[in-house]
């Protein structure tokens, strides 16, 4: 399904990032961007974390992005293991110190550490 809304789509540096409005859990939404064909948004700059704050704002809803804590407690990584070469967390973020393994991004752009069970607004990246 083509995504036509102006409030659905948004582009950053080559990147095209796309909600459909809905709600899911992180592991729902990895799949849920997998089968569209993507990946769950991961800003790895200022422009795309933008692009994400964009529907979180639109949508009033806050969005997990693909970043987990790694084995470490409190060290974080992308999907594939990479470390973050960008982050924005929020003040005294993260807090979780191994229980919050996934993060997702409030409506101020600002991130933090959060249980993965929690439905929050499906933002893939293409």
């Amino acid at each position: 399904a083509v995504l036509h809304l102006e409030k659905m789509i948004k582009a950053s540096g080559g990147k095209i990032f796309a909600t459909n409005g809905k709600k899911a859990d992180f592991y729902t939404t990895v799949k849920k961007c997998k089968e569209a064909g993507g990946s769950i948004a991961t800003p790895r700059n200022l422009g795309e974390n933008d692009a994400i704050l964009y529907f979180v704002k639109s949508f009033n809803t806050y969005a997990y992005l693909g970043i987990k804590e790694s084995l470490i407690p409190r060290k974080f990584q992308f999907l594939d293991g990479t470390k973050l070469s960008y982050t924005n967390w929020h003040l005294n973020e993260p807090s979780g110190k191994g229980e919050e393994e996934c993060v997702e991004m409030y409506t101020d752009g600002t991130w933090n550490d959060k249980r993965c069970n929690q439905n929050r607004l499906i933002v893939c990246q293409f």
